[in-house]
């Protein structure tokens, strides 16, 4: 298969660019490397898929040296002529969409990009998909589409028609798009809400990445409402392997779907919707005592109040995944933090504590 990744200089597309490449696939990865966030953590993810910084330039495929089945491009979504002739020339047999703005809170105050990035340059992606007859689109979603619900688990079959965020109302419009499309041009598309993905070459942004970064400082962390907030967290690989099974397996249109009770998840269209979370809620204060564990350090907390923008809490409900690709993710929390620590101190170059010893479950 022939396949692009968008946002390949990113945390799951850096991952799911190894796996695919590991097994013999075809890829071509695709990134704009803004500054969201540290731009030479993206430069370090494509070096260790072997592109080199000093040879990426825009509109232009560099080669991997460790991947000969690898090429990366630097693009913009927003770039509808480029990205189309990217596509008329590459001949794609299936797109992994993953490039977006990424940040709840930074959407708050930086709006304009969220829109040009998420939804116009999806528009981009769907039209270019429709056009050069792509197999399968599988784009990332959130669980942060959930919004206001407060069922729990947060199930593909709830409506999610309350954000909270302008990030999660762009997430719910590639959704409503996606389903557009697949309608009107019979476009398989997969859509896969994430929950709170975590790991080794995380984004700097994330709760977890900040919390260890200011634990291992000495610094004090931030808290909000008090701590009273749990988290679905999944670990990368997890992801990773739960987008490969998918992506290999396109939409099929629901024959019984009714239009007097309408699932959300799937249509008479080609058009899927899946969560890909750990199934098992960990409480925020938990969690930070595993980093600290961890980090031989004890934080320092300031608690702040409840953000408007944060959704208290999160539960995956991965029935419908299980179901349809007999797959679930594994890997405990204590297990997926522990990696990523040992990440960070390999990585930012921070030693290991005299006393370093295996971090124990809390509260399993």
């Amino acid at each position: 298969m022939k396949i692009l990744i968008t946002g390949s200089a990113g945390f799951i597309g850096h991952f799911l660019t190894r796996k695919l490449l590991e097994r013999g696939d075809e890829v071509v990865g695709l990134d704009n490397i803004n500054d969201y966030y540290d731009v030479n953590l993206k430069y370090a993810r494509l070096a260790e898929t072997g592109v080199d910084r000093a040879g990426i330039d825009w509109n232009t495929l560099s080669p991997s040296s460790k991947f000969p089945n690898y090429r990366f491009i630097r693009l913009n979504l927003e770039d509808k002529r480029k990205l189309h002739t990217l596509f008329k020339k590459e001949k794609f047999d299936m797109v992994a969409h993953l490039a977006a703005q990424a940040g709840v809170r930074y959407s708050i105050t930086n709006p304009d990009v969220y829109v040009q990035s998420n939804v116009a340059g999806f528009l981009n992606i769907l039209e270019a998909c429709r056009q050069f007859n792509i197999q399968h689109l599988v784009y990332a979603s959130s669980s942060s589409v959930y919004g206001l619900n407060e069922q729990m688990p947060f199930s593909v079959g709830q409506c999610a028609s309350h954000p909270v965020s302008l990030y999660a109302a762009t997430k719910k419009s590639n959704e409503l798009m996606a389903h557009a499309y697949s309608y009107l041009f019979n476009l398989p598309t997969t859509g896969l809400r994430f929950f709170t993905v975590y790991g080794p070459w995380g984004r700097p942004d994330m709760a977890y990445f900040m919390f260890t970064d200011s634990i291992m400082k000495n610094k004090p962390i931030t808290v909000y409402n008090e701590g009273m907030m749990k988290r679905d967290f999944t670990y990368i690989d997890d992801v990773v392997e739960g987008i490969v099974h998918v992506l290999d397996v396109p939409a099929q249109p629901k024959t019984n779907w009714s239009g007097l009770r309408p699932d959300p998840s799937t249509s008479p269209a080609p058009y899927r919707i899946y969560n890909i979370g750990n199934d098992n809620p960990v409480a925020l204060m938990d969690f930070i005592r595993i980093i600290e564990k961890n980090c031989d350090k004890k934080a320092q907390i300031i608690m702040k109040e409840h953000e408007r923008s944060d959704v208290l809490s999160t539960w995956a409900d991965i029935d419908q995944l299980v179901s349809d690709f007999d797959y679930k993710p594994v890997t405990p929390i204590q297990t997926g933090l522990s990696k990523f620590i040992k990440w960070f101190r390999e990585y930012y170059a921070v030693a290991e504590p005299e006393n370093a010893r295996l971090v124990m479950p809390v509260n399993e």
